[in-house]
């Protein structure tokens, strides 16, 4: 399934262009203090959607927990993490699921 344009960004990495998007409004586990997920993708014919499961509670939690804003580094990062365990971006398929810590 491919991530809607609209409220997503873009980054670069080694020439290559993702797609990345955080989920405007909290679901309800994660209002009541599941972890914070993002997705990434190509940004020009995207293949498989990588699905990051960060340590962090979203700020805008109902339960007020300290939370942790996504920034484009962690998104490099786990860009870099995913790419290095055989995640291939351009190739049809389910989504890939990866988990970072802290």
């Amino acid at each position: 399934m491919a991530i809607v344009k609209k409220g997503s960004r873009l980054l670069t990495i080694d020439d290559t262009t993702f797609r990345w998007k955080v989920r405007h409004k909290p679901s309800y586990s994660q209002a009541i203090g599941a972890v914070l997920t993002f997705a990434v993708e190509l940004a020009v014919d995207p293949g498989r959607t990588l699905v990051v499961f960060t340590p962090w509670h979203r700020p805008d939690n109902w339960l007020e927990i300290p939370g942790r804003a996504i920034t484009p580094r962690i998104v490099e990062n786990a860009v870099r993490t995913a790419l290095a365990a055989g995640w291939h971006p351009n190739e049809p398929g389910p989504q890939r699921r990866l988990a970072i810590d802290a």
